[in-house]
């Protein structure tokens, strides 16, 4: 099984990623929930521009990926799966349970130490949402993402197919959740016991600092409810919200590739970061 999950790994991967793609994509055509600000082909070219980069990247640094850490883990009886002698399905369950939590806590991290906001701000600088968003990230970023999630495995030892299931459910999710598609309110509210909804993830990305704080999670629905981060809608409405960031808001500057690399080393960090506070009368008590 493990050497069936080794080979197969990347294809598995690409597979559900391309499927979903094309299912959201689709949808998003057939059910709209918002009407697109900026033209959709240039926001495309160059958000999908940005994954092709950061997946040459990846397998450039590190060849191996997540599932390669798990195999050397497993060899060297690391983490705490390769000690402990539980069932494979409950192993397999808690890891990927478990690494559903870390994704949200770095999730937090990134809005909450600026120099890190800094990298983040290009995945919320996008002025529209849709499933082309859900992997905008900054290359830089990218990286301390695989590296938070080596450490992880290398603490837990997860059996490999939970590694690959965590990463396809992740990319899923992902793409799902920042999809711009109109799900009936009954079925989103029943969804979202459970799993981020579109819904519930397009509050994250509001231009109101206290709703880009909220809702961090990507798959699972409980870390927000849990550390007292979910946000149920946003004050403006799905349709009258204003994605993005107010750091930036011109539509070059957020959209073409060159200017979203550059993005972190330009301008202030501002009160999304959530350790930052404003302190308009320093001297009163």
């Amino acid at each position: 099984m493990d050497n069936f999950v080794s080979t197969y790994e990347a294809p598995i991967r690409l597979g559900v990623f391309f499927g979903v793609f094309a299912v959201m994509a689709i949808w998003e055509i057939l059910a709209p929930r918002r009407e697109l600000t900026q033209p959709k082909s240039t926001r495309w070219l160059n958000n999908i521009g940005l994954v092709v980069l950061n997946t040459v990247v990846v397998r450039v640094v590190f060849p191996t990926a997540a599932v390669g850490v798990a195999a050397h883990a497993a060899q060297q009886q690391w983490g705490l799966f390769n000690r402990l002698d539980a069932p494979d399905w409950l192993a397999v369950l808690a890891s990927v349970i478990i690494l559903d939590g870390v994704i949200y806590l770095q999730h937090v991290m990134f809005h909450a130490v600026p120099v890190f906001w800094r990298l983040h701000r290009v995945h919320h600088a996008d002025l529209d949402f849709d499933v082309t968003t859900g992997s905008r990230f900054h290359t830089i970023e990218i990286l301390l993402s695989m590296l938070i999630k080596f450490a992880a495995i290398i603490l837990l030892g997860p059996p490999l197919v939970a590694v690959v299931i965590f990463e396809a459910l992740l990319n899923a999710t992902a793409m799902f959740n920042h999809s711009n598609v109109r799900l009936p309110l009954a079925l989103d509210r029943a969804i979202r016991l459970f799993i981020v909804t579109p819904d519930m993830h397009r509050v994250h990305h509001s231009h109101l600092a206290h709703e880009t704080n909220s809702n961090f999670g990507f798959n699972l629905s409980l870390w927000d409810r849990l550390f007292g981060t979910y946000r149920a809608q946003p004050q403006d409405g799905h349709t009258g919200m204003k994605i993005g960031i107010d750091t930036f808001h011109d539509g070059v500057q957020c959209t073409w590739l060159p200017r979203l690399l550059l993005m972190p080393f330009v301008g202030r960090i501002n009160d999304y970061a959530i350790n930052r506070r404003r302190w308009e009368n320093p001297d009163e008590s």
